[in-house]
């Protein structure tokens, strides 16, 4: 069995999921990666955490990317 490798996810990326959160809205800005990602709802300003891999099988596109991580510095 391969595993896939783990989805680059960015701060400030919005996604929209396969759920929608009660309040109806289905878009969620990254606000915190790790083992356990942050994500706000851009509907309500809901502020979850989720690990990781939930995530990223809840995720169904991303709508906008965040900057990107910059190479460390000698």
């Amino acid at each position: 069995m391969s595993r896939r490798p783990p989805l680059e996810l960015r701060v400030g990326d919005v996604v929209r999921t396969r759920k929608a959160h009660p309040c109806g809205n289905d878009t969620w800005e990254i606000t915190r990666t790790g083992a356990d990602i942050g994500i706000r709802c851009t509907g309500c300003k809901r502020h979850v955490f989720l690990p990781r891999v939930k995530l990223e099988q809840r995720i169904r596109e991303f709508i906008s990317r965040g900057p990107a991580a910059s190479p460390p510095q000698p």
